[in-house]
């Protein structure tokens, strides 16, 4: 996997695969995870500043991170790009093989997407402008009452890891830096948090600003 700025010097050898990646956003985080865990050969290309705008704005009518470029094939949307790599690349699966908990799994993460994602994507640097209350206010009563689930289990949809916990994994590592401290009675969610945390795919999908939002301290303890 190779690691660059957008606007670093190209190597004579590059993957045939590239993602435009934001540094911060959760979307460009569940495809970095998704893209080690399934160890694929592509170059992560770190956008920044209004000459990377432009470069994404030649493949992605949006202007938005995370964008696949994949030979002949450009990619936008996360979803879209999530199952592309599910797809074209099998193994390990990170979707369920029968349709019923496929569509659990889909069902999951729309609503993580549409209730909690979405709206942080939406807000510009919400690490250090703060959240608005109702959008806390729901990511930590959501996060509690997520916490029974994982309980018992190995992963969230049972004994396999799917992109369900993908997405779990990104939105966890952010709550510290959202000022939000979860309950005891999170605790399952909170293990189960530090279990993902310590996957070599989690570990090496950090960007160096996603590493800081825990700190050194919490760094090392991870690492």
């Amino acid at each position: 996997m190779e690691v660059t700025a957008l606007n670093a010097p190209f190597p004579d050898r590059r993957p045939a695969m590239t993602l435009l990646s934001g540094v911060l956003d959760v979307f460009s985080h569940c495809c970095r995870i998704v893209l080690f865990e399934k160890d694929i050969e592509c170059a992560i290309e770190y956008v920044s500043g209004a000459d990377d705008l432009s470069r994404i704005g030649e493949h992605n009518p949006y202007g938005e991170t995370p964008t696949l470029i994949d030979r002949d094939i450009t990619l936008y949307n996360m979803w879209v790009i999530l199952e592309y790599l599910d797809e074209r690349f099998p193994h390990p699966p990170l979707m369920p093989v029968d349709p019923v908990t496929r569509a659990k799994a889909r069902l999951t993460v729309s609503r993580f997407t549409r209730d909690w994602i979405q709206p942080l994507y939406d807000l510009s640097t919400p690490e250090k402008t703060g959240l608005p209350p109702i959008l806390k206010k729901s990511l930590y009563d959501g996060m509690v009452a997520l916490s029974p689930i994982v309980s018992d289990r190995s992963f969230f949809l049972g004994a396999e890891y799917s992109l369900v916990d993908v997405f779990m994994a990104s939105l966890l590592w952010r709550l510290p830096s959202l000022d939000i401290d979860l309950p005891r009675q999170a605790t399952s969610l909170v293990k189960y948090g530090e279990m993902l945390f310590g996957r070599p795919s989690f570990v090496s999908s950090l960007s160096d600003a996603e590493r800081e939002l825990r700190g050194a301290a919490r760094h090392q303890k991870l690492f």
